[in-house]
C-alpha cells in the first residue's frame, strides 16, 4: 500500500506506477515531517501509527524524479523535474527568494508566505513550512492561510443575485466613496490565520437605512484587504524582517480597487504579477533549475516579469479604518469562558 500527498499521486500516474515520491513542501504540511532533519519524523509516525515503508520518498522541489510513461497525448521519456505545493510555487514564481519578500495569492481563500533564514515557530497562528528545496538547500517560510476572500465575493454575488464577475463588483464598490461605516467579516466557516476560530461566524455591522448594495460590495472587497493585513502584521513581527512590498497574484488580484485599498491599508506598495498562473510559473522555474536551463536562482530573478504597482495613499486614515475592522472581528470570536 502507498500513502502520500497529491503530488506523489500525480507522479505515480505520470511514471506509470514506477515512482512513489513527494517534495519537501508537500511533506512539510502532513504533520509527519521533521523540519530540521528534512525526513519523515519517526516519533510522529509512531504517534499516528503510520508505517514509514508506505510513505513516499522525500526529495527537493527542484529534482529530476524520473521520466514520464507514454499515456494519451503525453509522450514517454519526458523528465519530471519539479514537484511543489501551490502556494509555495507562487512565491517562487514571484522570485521572492530573499527574506523581506512576501506574497499573497488571492483565490477562494488566500495564502500569505514569506521566506525566513531558519525555521520560525509561530506563536500567533502562522504555519512553519518549507518554502522550496533545491539540491543545495531547503528554504524555510512562514505561511498564513485565510479561509474566505474570493469566497466572500461569491457569497455577495449570490446574496444580491448579481450573477456576474469581479469586474461588476468593482464597479459597484467604487460607486460610493466609502462603506458608510459598514464592515463585513466573512467568517462563513470560521476564521483562519491568525485567529483560528472555527466557532466564529460571519457578521455585517454598521448598517443604516442609507446602506446600499454598493456599500456592501465595497465592504466585501475591503474585508479581503483587512484579513490580509491581519496576517501581514503578524508575519512581519514574527519573521523579524521589514516587509516592504506585497507581491500579489490570483484571480481577485485583478480587481484594481482591491489592490489599491490593499496598498492603502498596509501602507506599503503592492506589486501585482500579470501572469495568469504564477504557481505554474514557479514550478516551471524549479524544473528549469533541475535540468540546467537556468544555473542559479539569481538567473531566474533577472528574468523579465510583467507587473502593475499600487502605491499607498498617504491621505487615508488607515488607523481608524483598521480599528473598526478589529472591533468587528472581535464580535465574531468565540470566548470559551463565556
Amino acid at each position: 500500500m502507498c500513502l502520500g500527498t497529491i503530488d506523489s499521486w500525480v507522479l505515480f500516474n505520470l511514471s506509470g506506477g514506477r515512482l512513489h515520491a513527494c517534495d519537501m513542501t508537500n511533506a512539510s504540511r502532513t504533520q509527519l515531517f521533521n523540519l530540521h532533519t528534512l525526513q519523515w519524523d519517526e516519533e510522529l509516525l509512531a504517534l499516528f501509527d503510520i508505517p514509514a515503508a508506505a510513505l513516499p520518498q522525500i526529495n527537493p522541489s527542484s529534482h529530476i524524479y524520473g521520466e514520464s510513461t507514454a499515456t494519451g497525448s503525453l509522450p514517454g521519456g519526458v523528465p519530471i523535474a519539479s514537484l511543489i505545493g501551490d502556494s509555495h510555487a507562487a512565491l517562487f514564481g514571484h522570485a521572492g527568494f530573499q527574506p523581506g519578500a512576501i506574497k499573497a495569492t488571492y483565490g477562494t481563500g488566500s495564502s500569505l508566505m514569506t521566506v525566513t533564514p531558519a525555521p520560525v515557530i509561530s506563536r500567533h497562528g502562522l504555519s512553519t513550512t518549507i518554502a522550496w528545496a533545491t539540491s543545495n538547500q531547503a528554504t524555510y517560510a512562514l505561511e498564513g492561510n485565510i479561509y474566505a476572500t474570493g469566497a466572500a465575493v461569491q457569497w455577495l454575488d449570490q446574496l444580491l443575485d448579481l450573477n456576474t464577475r469581479h469586474q461588476h463588483i468593482e464597479t459597484l464598490a467604487t460607486g460610493v466613496p466609502d462603506t458608510g461605516g459598514v464592515y463585513l467579516v466573512p467568517a462563513f466557516v470560521g476564521l483562519g490565520a491568525p485567529h483560528w476560530q472555527t466557532q466564529a461566524r460571519g457578521l455585517i455591522t454598521g448598517l443604516t437605512r442609507g446602506t446600499s448594495a454598493a456599500h456592501l460590495a465595497r465592504a466585501t472587497l475591503e474585508s479581503i484587504a483587512y484579513q490580509v493585513r491581519d496576517v501581514f502584521d503578524v508575519m512581519q513581527a514574527e519573521a523579524g524582517i521589514d516587509l516592504t512590498m506585497l507581491l500579489a497574484d490570483g484571480g481577485a488580484s485583478q480587481n484594481n480597487f482591491l489592490m489599491q485599498f490593499q496598498a492603502d491599508i498596509l501602507d506599503c506598495p503592492v506589486q501585482r504579477n500579470l501572469s495568469t498562473d504564477v504557481s505554474a510559473l514557479g514550478a516551471a522555474y524549479l524544473a528549469g533549475l533541475a535540468i540546467g536551463l537556468w544555473p542559479t536562482e539569481a538567473d531566474i530573478a533577472a528574468l523579465p516579469r510583467n507587473h502593475d504597482r499600487f502605491a499607498p495613499d498617504g491621505d487615508l486614515d488607515r488607523t481608524k479604518l483598521y480599528a473598526g475592522w478589529q472591533a468587528a472581528v472581535a464580535r465574531t470570536l468565540f470566548d470559551p469562558e463565556a
